[in-house]
């Protein structure tokens, strides 16, 4: 248990600029949308991260953008590194034997992020999902395998920290019986699926989903995803034909993030 309660200023400074990091350009008006902060205390917090060189305002415009000095803030985490080498090869192979894009991601205290993704720079699946990106927990396919999948105590602590933000992605936190009852339905059927909602608001009701833990029988590496356009592909014939292959590529990249977590831990 913590010794202090929150800094709340701190909490909400923190939440602003990862939106800002998010968004890339982010006008207060955007960061309102996604905190549910007061414009004001935007503005405060968004001239003091300035002041302290993480944020940059556009002279021209009221546009903020994140400084190469917020990458002095993750020196320190690379599970993402060695997760994202380990998948970058077995997911570009299932990319090749499948022809729909994939994203593996580990959960991180309140969100997916994305290590290795096999969706190019072209194609209809082209958009923002780079390493490093943050996806929802409760409302990606990603984010509801690892968390249906995951160690009890470690499940929540994810669903705590998520009921005490703010937002519609994490309403779900807040309502235990529903979101029980769907991760008992994601284990029963050995998959989750992107909330429909989301996937209406992030890409326009175009794309379907799917996700699997990639998991040993004592851990949970991270989760992988496929995605597609409903326009090619109705959802039971993605299932038939795509997620027997998916769980194939989780269970070979569980074994090679074993391996190398048991050499590693030899010093070899």
């Amino acid at each position: 248990m913590p010794s202090f309660k929150p800094v709340i200023a701190l909490a909400r400074g923190l939440e602003i600029l990862r939106v800002v990091n998010e968004e890339e350009q982010a006008t207060v008006r955007a960061i309102h949308r996604e905190t549910g902060l007061d414009k004001a205390t935007i503005v405060r917090m968004l001239e003091t991260l300035e002041h302290e060189g993480y944020v940059m305002r556009d002279p021209d415009h009221p546009i903020y953008t994140p400084t190469g000095r917020t990458l002095l803030l993750s020196q320190g985490y690379d599970q993402h590194l060695w997760v994202g080498a380990v998948a970058e090869p077995i997911l570009g192979e299932f990319r090749t034997r499948i022809g729909w894009p994939s994203d593996v991601a580990v959960c991180d205290l309140d969100a997916m992020v994305v290590v290795q993704t096999s969706r190019g720079p072209q194609g209809p699946l082209s958009f923002n999902r780079k390493p490093g990106f943050r996806a929802s927990v409760l409302m990606t396919s990603l984010g509801r395998a690892y968390l249906a999948f995951c160690p009890d105590d470690e499940r929540e602590k994810i669903i705590a920290r998520l009921a005490a933000q703010p937002g519609a992605w994490n309403e779900l936190a807040r309502q235990p019986r529903k979101l029980a009852s769907l991760l008992d339905e994601v284990r029963r059927n050995g998959f989750a699926t992107m909330d429909e909602a989301y996937g209406v608001k992030e890409y326009s009701g175009m794309i379907l989903a799917f996700g699997v833990p990639v998991k040993s029988a004592n851990k949970v590496y991270a989760s992988i995803n496929v995605m597609m356009l409903k326009a090619a592909v109705a959802q039971d014939e993605a299932l038939d034909k795509f997620l027997a292959p998916l769980q194939e590529t989780a269970d070979r990249l569980a074994e090679a993030l074993t391996q190398k977590t048991t050499t590693a831990g030899r010093g070899h």
